[in-house]
């Protein structure tokens, strides 16, 4: 694990789609010439993640293949994960970013390949809320999903990262209760996430997941509030969805997802 150094910058038919098991290998092996456009790739379920499966299955240098934008965790759910221009970033616990080790495993993260379908800029003074609203005016259609990279400089940027966990592990509400949460200030950066659809409920997060990544590279996380002095946002809309599950990992097998865990996710995301 190596600390980051600051020079190292830088939905019309709605389906949802499954990964076959031959596409994963193809994916997964690299043999793909190039990320599927307009397609959000998931590795796992949130609902997976809530009930405390933090094991990883998909290492990192496989993520980059199936997408070079995207938010997640690692494995034992040690900090938060933004992928800005192909290369991971994580934000721990200690609130610094590394550069993590290609070979980690994700237990839960979704990817695009990023192309701009929108770019606009957003009003100065705007908090989280507001800039929500004007997305959601720019992308009409909520049933579609909807990555979002947004640049600007932020008077509040309010963000949170979680420890690794341990076995037996505790589910993730549980582990949220006591985050580390960091409060910055006049603040340059990158939000990268996603406007996801209700009808994801269980398998992502409906509504808008966001991470942020300071253009220094020190800081950042799972975004909680922010206020905006300025910026521009780009959006793309993918109307293709795959997953990759875990498959027999015992983990993932044993758990129970038939339980509506919409609550523990409005106390592990707000």
């Amino acid at each position: 694990m190596e600390s980051i150094n600051p020079e190292h910058r830088h939905c019309s038919h709605i389906f949802l789609r499954f990964l076959s098991a031959a596409a994963a290998i193809i994916i997964l092996s690299g043999c793909c010439a190039a990320a599927p456009q307009h397609t959000v790739s998931q590795v796992s379920t949130i609902d997976a993640l809530l009930a405390g499966v933090y094991r990883g299955h998909v290492p990192l240098r496989h993520l980059l293949a199936m997408g070079d934008t995207g938010i997640g965790t690692f494995d034992n759910l040690d900090g938060e994960m933004i992928i800005m221009n192909g290369k991971v970033y994580q934000i721990k616990a200690d609130g610094k970013v590394y550069l993590p080790d290609l070979d980690i495993n994700t237990p839960f993260a979704a990817v695009v390949n990023f192309k701009a379908d929108k770019t606009f800029a957003l009003p100065p003074g705007t908090d989280f809320k507001g800039v929500t609203a004007v997305i959601d005016k720019e992308a009409a259609c909520g049933n579609l999903f909807c990555a979002i990279v947004i640049h600007g400089t932020f008077s509040k940027m309010k963000t949170r990262s979680v420890p690794a966990q341990q076995e037996p592990f505790k589910p993730l509400a549980e582990v949220t209760k006591n985050q580390p949460v960091f409060n910055l200030n006049n603040v340059s950066g990158t939000v990268i996430g996603f406007r996801l659809p209700p009808f994801v409920r269980g398998i992502n997060v409906p509504g808008y997941h966001l991470h942020f990544l300071s253009d220094d590279l020190k800081s950042g996380g799972h975004i909680l509030d922010f206020e905006l002095t300025g910026g521009t946002a780009e959006i793309n809309i993918c109307d293709k969805f795959f997953m990759l599950l875990p498959g027999n990992e015992k983990m993932f097998g044993s758990v129970d997802l038939s339980k509506d865990r919409s609550a523990e996710l409005n106390k592990a995301e707000k």
